[in-house]
């Protein structure tokens, strides 16, 4: 009580209040009965809140810039730092279940999901993804006056169609083993992708899914949905944020991690691929992908390391990166897993956001120069 108080700077009253107003979760101390836990994104949430005002001028920013987006999903959220997929631990998920069975539950489809394609690309990569996907997008029929099981057959197109296009093997076998096949990996191997796919499915409403709904608002075709969600998603600071931890993990590999982390260290560069702010104690998606397999030497070492300096933990991309160096995977590898199996993810925001029926048009907050008067 007295360090969510504190944090806050309200006193236990006011505590009492945001609990009874659904705006706090409590629970007991399981050390000690008479004393309350109060969960530390809640209080993070309100203290940023409280921190930026009441404005409504504050309030509009804040939904677009990552306070607190408002758009109502039953696709996943967060509870007590974990990723739930409609209700679902993702992580427990991730031990049995394939990119289908998580498709068919992230849909809310009657049918399992099939990604069987028999498509090939003569380079598979980056490029062969969005080229395909731009013509798709292109020549695409809007998700008006369509049935909904219409369109749950041709996201399976789609998944199928872009996995193939980052280099899957053409075939009615699971993704995770198409993928195995096109990069000449074991079964061992294979299961590990099928374990960081079904983790990078979903993850609320990230910036990817928010541009998907916006395309969906407009009743633009599901490859144009999904190209828009994608195209965020290769930004560095999001999808692709695996590709500056395999930077920095081939940093490591010339100069050892000692010397690495003193730079970063030194000069207050943040070292990417640690902390994440929803995860404040680890991502547990990171630490499940993890456990799996053993990393190189250096890379382990490092990961050790730079934990216990900074005190923070490696998150999903790490260990998708630690993945891929693990499996000797193609360079752009991590990417083409992360996207595929978000495209799911993408096209489940999308295929809800049809049913709001509602186009998503933000109001602008002029601060130019102001206009003349005729």
């Amino acid at each position: 009580m007295a360090e969510a108080c504190s944090r806050l700077g309200v006193r236990p009253q006011t505590i009492y209040a945001y609990v009874s107003r659904g705006k706090l979760e409590v629970m007991p101390d399981p050390a000690d009965t008479r004393r309350s836990l109060y969960r530390a994104e809640d209080v993070a949430g309100l203290a940023k809140r409280k921190q930026a005002g009441r404005k409504h001028e504050t309030l509009a920013a804040n939904t677009l810039f990552g306070a607190e987006p408002s758009i109502p999903t039953a696709i996943s959220t967060f509870h007590r730092q974990r990723l739930y997929y409609r209700g679902r631990d993702a992580v427990e998920l991730a031990r049995s279940a394939s990119l289908e069975d998580v498709a068919q539950l992230l849909w809310d489809s009657e049918l399992a999901a099939d990604f069987s394609s028999e498509s090939r690309v003569a380079a598979p990569g980056r490029v062969a993804a969005f080229t395909t996907l731009a013509g798709l997008a292109a020549t695409g029929h809007s998700t008006h006056g369509r049935m909904t099981r219409v369109l749950h057959g041709e996201c399976q197109s789609l998944v199928g169609q872009l996995a193939g296009a980052f280099g899957a093997q053409p075939g009615k076998q699971p993704l995770h083993l198409r993928f195995a096949r096109g990069w000449k990996q074991s079964a061992q191997a294979a299961e590990l992708l099928r374990t960081a796919m079904v983790l990078l499915v979903d993850h609320e409403l990230t910036s990817s899914a928010f541009a998907s709904r916006i395309a969906a608002s407009t009743g633009a075709s599901l490859p144009a949905c999904l190209l828009s969600g994608l195209t965020t998603l290769s930004g560095p600071l999001h999808g692709d944020a695996s590709g500056r931890v395999k930077a920095l993990f081939n940093d490591v590999e010339r100069q050892g991690e000692d010397q690495v982390i003193a730079h970063y260290l030194s000069t207050g560069l943040p070292l990417a691929g640690f902390g994440h702010h929803l995860y404040p104690d680890g991502d547990p998606r990171a630490a499940a992908l993890l456990a799996l397999f053993e990393p190189a030497d250096v890379i382990t070492r490092f990961i050790d390391k730079a934990t216990q300096l900074t005190g923070l933990h490696p998150n999903i991309d790490v260990a998708l990166a630690a993945l891929a160096a693990h499996c000797k995977l193609p360079d752009d590898a991590a990417f083409g897993l992360f996207a595929t199996a978000r495209s799911i993810g993408l096209l489940a925001h999308s295929l809800e956001q049809l049913s709001v029926a509602q186009v998503i048009r933000p109001r602008g907050r002029y601060v130019g120069v102001a206009p003349l008067s005729a």
